[in-house]
């Protein structure tokens, strides 16, 4: 790697600050699927779907190489003032070092999982990246490639951003969108700027070049409604950072910011390097406000101008002359140059193949968006809940009683759906989107079948594709049995399988549940059904998968248990699911680290040799 002659500061330092790179400015500021090289000369976008990085040169605005990374990139930087990138490769569990001017890769670190958001210092010498799970942020040295130190940094963390000394990592806790800073040197939390309590996947931060404050985007989930003109709302929240009075963090409702203009989803803020503009991205409406940034406390952001983006728009980047916005659509392949000033597209660059056929992409294309014929008021869309696969991490007032948000991995293994089990295909959810939640028209004309009566696959080519979508999000291994099952693993296993637990006569199979696709449906009553006064379906509800379940809570279909241990103990009443009551504290967990390890193989061969069909194949 090639090291920086400047100490020119990753998109939240001015040029004034540091004479060494006197008339130079950064594009970056933040994580991000997109950053720019600090000399102007590339752009690198991480292609999610595809698992590559794609390389576009801006003088002619043209893609002079992709490289395969691994899968699902989620954040990309470049490091110091070089031309070296730095990957996270969320499912992998690395970060993938890349010579942007051959397109080699020069390196790869291993983490213990789910690296998301990536930021480097001045000097390139330390790169900094958010573990999504457990918590935590990793320093990794520039030049070894090797893992120096580890930060706890609260829960689920995404979004990450060094402020303008240096001194400080800010970090977005993605369920939360709390706001945490951590000290570089010590590695402790030293502040924190709590949201309210309604406040929902933040999944990225942007700092601004010359005054101590960032932009949070991120959603609201109101899971006391279950209608679609009251439940998700958009926001950026702007927090000051250098501030102790408790007032220090301002929502801006994005959905009132432009008369009654409704926009949802929204994914990434970006800062131009000037200081002069905030740029946000819409991912459910396809939409972009080009804002001015008011220096005031109070307003923060006024609206300059807006753009219709195309399909899914996941990035958003500015030219280091802070003259060009670079906004990557992330469902049309491609990444977009506007002019700043004028807000009108100047060249269009495509980054990459649909990987994913014809069928899924236009189911993913429905799932994603906000707009007509899935929605009608624009405020919410499937992904609202269920972004990328992933639950929310809320527990919804729904008409048949509260429901935590299940993850989709292995749904296509483990039909009928819903807690209650009243929807035997993913087809039937044609009902919500047509119902109070979305509001839509619907993707087939006329009637549709009753859920668990005649069939809705089949009507509809859009229908199918969006369920082919749904059922297409698969498991990856759990970070807890990376070297196989531990010795407490191994002894968990051992309880669970017993017959004296009974905890595999429902969690079973390759799956880890008795909920399969067939004629017959299953519902089980472990003491729960009485929980919610307000349950209307109940006491029986389907089993869920234990896979995944190391990073799924809330546990239950209301959302009751916040760990493991509690629903093995603290919420087993009468030994109604599985007898536990025996166990001793050390067998709890035992148990709990074999729950932690699901799955430690792939399911999918195990599933396919014991003669179980997934939907669809």
């Amino acid at each position: 790697m090639t090291q920086g002659t400047g100490r020119l500061y990753k998109a939240v330092v001015v040029c004034a600050i540091l004479p060494a790179c006197a008339g130079l400015a950064v594009a970056g500021g933040s994580n991000s699927l997109m950053d720019i090289s600090p000399d102007g000369h590339f752009l690198a976008c991480a292609n999610r779907d595809s698992g590559t990085v794609t390389l576009i040169r801006l003088g002619s605005l043209r893609k002079v190489r992709e490289v395969e990374v691994g899968k699902q990139p989620e954040g990309i930087t470049f490091l110091g003032n070089s031309r070296t990138l730095a990957a996270a490769v969320y499912a992998d569990d690395k970060v993938v070092f890349i010579d942007a001017d051959t397109g080699e890769r020069i390196g790869a670190t291993e983490v213990f999982d789910e690296p998301y958001g990536v930021v480097s210092d001045a000097s390139g010498a330390k790169v900094y990246v958010t573990l999504e799970y457990p918590g935590q942020v990793v320093e990794i040295d520039g030049w070894t490639k090797k893992v120096v130190r580890t930060f706890a940094a609260g829960r689920f963390p995404r979004g990450i951003a060094l402020t303008a000394d240096e001194r400080r990592l800010l970090i977005t806790e993605y369920y939360s969108a709390t706001v945490l800073a951590i000290d570089v040197e010590t590695g402790e939390e030293v502040d924190r700027w709590t949201p309210a309590s309604t406040d929902n996947l933040a999944r990225q931060l942007a700092v601004h070049p010359k005054r101590p404050k960032a932009y949070v985007p991120h959603i609201r989930s109101r899971a006391t409604a279950a209608h679609g003109e009251g439940s998700i709302f958009p926001y950026v929240s702007v927090v000051r950072t250098a501030v102790s009075e408790e007032d220090r963090r301002t929502r801006i409702p994005m959905d009132a910011f432009r008369g009654n203009f409704v926009v949802a989803n929204p994914w990434e803020v970006g800062v131009s390097p000037d200081g002069r503009h905030l740029y946000a991205i819409f991912s459910g409406t396809n939409d972009m406000f080009a804002c001015d940034i008011v220096d005031d406390d109070y307003k923060e952001i006024s609206l300059r101008g807006y753009v219709k983006l195309g399909l899914n728009p996941r990035a958003v980047r500015v030219s280091p002359d802070s003259k060009t916005v670079y906004v990557y659509n992330a469902l049309d392949f491609t990444v977009v140059a506007y002019d700043a000033e004028r807000l009108e597209p100047i060249g269009t660059v495509s980054v990459s193949e649909n990987p994913l056929g014809e069928e899924i992409l236009l189911g993913k294309i429905l799932f994603y968006s906000a707009l007509e014929p899935m929605v009608g008021r624009r405020w919410i869309s499937c992904s609202s809940c269920h972004p990328d696969g992933d639950p929310d991490g809320r527990t919804w007032s729904n008409p048949e009683g509260l429901r935590a948000t299940p993850p989709l991995f292995g749904l296509a293994w483990t039909h009928p759906l819903h807690w209650s089990a009243d929807r035997d295909e993913t087809q039937d959810f044609e009902h919500t989107i047509r119902g109070l939640l979305m509001q839509g028209r619907g993707l087939r004309k006329g009637e549709v079948n009753a859920s668990l009566d005649a069939p809705n696959k089949g009507l509809s080519r859009e229908l199918d594709a969006l369920a082919a979508y749904t059922n297409s999000h698969t498991f990856t291994l759990s970070p807890h049995a990376k070297g196989g099952l531990s010795e407490a693993a191994q002894r968990g296993r051992e309880i669970f399988f017993s017959s004296e637990t009974r905890c595999s006569s429902c969690h079973r199979g390759a799956f880890y549940t008795d909920s399969t696709p067939a004629e017959k449906i299953v519902r089980h009553d472990v003491g729960t059904g009485k929980d919610d006064p307000g349950e209307k379906m109940g006491p029986a509800y389907d089993t869920p998968t234990l896979l995944g379940v190391y990073r799924s809570a809330p546990y239950f279909h209301h959302g009751t248990a916040a760990t493991l241990k509690e629903v093995l103990v603290e919420y087993n009443t009468g030994d109604k699911h599985g007898k536990t009551s025996h166990l001793s504290s050390a067998q709890v967990s035992d148990l709990v680290e074999f729950l932690k390890s699901l799955p430690y193989e792939d399911p999918e061969p195990i599933a396919r040799k014991a003669g179980l069909r997934k939907v669809g194949g």
